[in-house]
This record gives C-alpha cells, sequence and structure tokens, in this order.
C-alpha cells in the first residue's frame, strides 16, 4: 500500500473507531469519577452523622437527657432519610445523563457510519 493509501486507512480507523472508543471512555470515566465523588460526600454526611450521635450519647448524664436524645433521634431519622433519598435521586440523575450521553454518541457514530458507506457508493 502506499503512504496516502495508509494514511486513508488510519483516518478512517480513527474516524470510526478510535475516535468514538475515546468519547465513550471519556464519558465512563467522567461518570465513574461523579458516582464515586457523590458516594465519598455521602459517605463523610453519614459519618459525620454518626459522629454527631456518639457525641450527644455521651452527654448523657442524667435519666432525663435520655428522654431528650431519644425524641433527638427522631429528627435524626428523618434527616437520614431525607438525606437517603437525595442520595439515590443524584445516582439515578447521573445515570440518566450518561444514558442520554452514551445514546448520542452512538446516534452520532452510527450517522458517521452510514454517512460512510453512502458516500462510499
Amino acid at each position: 500500500m502506499s503512504n496516502p493509501t495508509i494514511n486513508q486507512v488510519n483516518e478512517q480507523f480513527e474516524k470510526f473507531f478510535g475516535g468514538p472508543a475515546r468519547a465513550f471512555a471519556e464519558l465512563s470515566i467522567n461518570h465513574v469519577e461523579a458516582l464515586v465523588n457523590s458516594q465519598v460526600a455521602a459517605s463523610q454526611a453519614y459519618t459525620d452523622l454518626g459522629i454527631q450521635q456518639v457525641r450527644k450519647a455521651l452527654e448523657i448524664k442524667a435519666p432525663q437527657d435520655v428522654q431528650g436524645y431519644v425524641q433527638g433521634q427522631q429528627e435524626v431519622a428523618k434527616e437520614l432519610g431525607e438525606r437517603m433519598k437525595g442520595d439515590a435521586q443524584n445516582v439515578i440523575e447521573l445515570n440518566r445523563k450518561f444514558a442520554e450521553e452514551a445514546k448520542k454518541l452512538s446516534q452520532q457514530n452510527v450517522q458517521a457510519v452510514s454517512e460512510a458507506a453512502s458516500n462510499a457508493k
């Protein structure tokens, strides 16, 4: 094969395989990074909440303190439930965005291949 033919094969390979594979890999890495960051933030929040509760339990000195602590646990449970719901919604939204972007990339690649096939005829 001549040098121009090799260059043309390389360009086509990059256009139809290399470029799309790198774009999808970048999309995937960005998605995993966002998920990990979300999980790290959630873990930190849950850890902080747990440590706060242990500290409050250590402040119990008298029987009436127990009642206040137990009543406070209802608020903590509510807060925890809302936090978990928000974290789950965040993961759902990240996955939805990933699916949309992956679909868009796939459609662009199919369109490029279709156009190339039409031009080759």
